[in-house]
């Protein structure tokens, strides 16, 4: 008879640790969400400064209160298109630039609408006007010498926000020699009258200014120089000038 040949025993199989990674999965994951929460709930993690730079109209107590945000404040949740967006609603703000440095520094950098004049306001004290036809109080109590003073104007109509956008055009050596602007209207209602440092009269429209005011500092010395005196210039479609009356002198006694 044939000899029966042992089978050999097969080995168990060792059972898969399916148990232990699941738990050191769980342990990982918990130990991540208790750090991010530890570092949110952290110094790194929160607003410690905010910094304000390039306004010198807008209060920067304003700024701040407009922008949403303040020193505590989650660094990571603070968006900067909505402190952008609350930043540009400040009178006198024309654009702002939000970032974000970590760790914890908030910067808005203000730009504010350009100057364009100066205007003696209700309250008798100076303003100065803005591009887009705004006036704000002037921190110091004197006019500048760099912009013309406005005088008679109603604040708010169509010729003085038109002014308003020319004059903050203007480069501010062509308005060195005006000191004062009026409104001068006939059949044209943007018609104005100048009133120069040199001791001309100048009538002019706003449509023109950016036109005529690159060549009054020449139109001002060669009148004087062919007159001897100064004028009355009108610097319209049509250039002209007249001498000012001359003042009647008393007889001596």
């Amino acid at each position: 008879m044939p000899r029966e040949q042992a089978v050999p025993a097969l080995k168990a199989g060792k059972p898969k640790k399916r148990g232990s990674r699941r738990l050191l999965f769980i342990i990982v994951v918990f130990f991540l969400i208790l750090f991010a929460y530890l570092f949110f709930q952290s110094p790194l993690g929160k607003i410690s400064e905010i910094r304000i730079t390039g306004n010198e109209l807008a209060d920067a107590g304003q700024l701040g209160q407009a922008s949403g945000v303040k020193v505590g404040d989650s660094f990571f949740l603070v968006k900067t298109a909505d402190v952008k967006a609350g930043i540009a609603k400040v009178s006198a703000v024309q654009a702002a630039k939000v970032t974000k440095t970590f760790p914890g520094i908030l910067s808005i950098q203000v730009q504010e609408y350009p100057r364009a004049a100066y205007w003696l306001g209700d309250d008798g004290k100076p303003q100065v006007v803005l591009s887009d036809g705004t006036a704000h109080p002037l921190k110091n109590q004197g006019f500048p010498s760099d912009r013309p003073i406005l005088t008679g104007w109603k604040t708010g109509s169509a010729e003085w926000k038109e002014l308003a956008r020319t004059l903050a055009a203007i480069p501010e050596e062509q308005l060195s020699d005006v000191s004062e602007i009026k409104p001068f209207p006939n059949v044209f209602p943007d018609r104005i009258k100048l009133y120069t440092r040199s001791r001309f009269e100048v009538v002019t429209r706003i449509s023109l200014l950016k036109e005529k005011l690159p060549q009054l500092a020449y139109y001002t010395s060669e009148f004087k120089r062919k007159n001897g005196t100064t004028g009355i210039l009108t610097l319209l479609e049509q250039d002209r000038g007249i001498p000012f009356p001359q003042q009647s002198v008393a007889p001596s006694p």
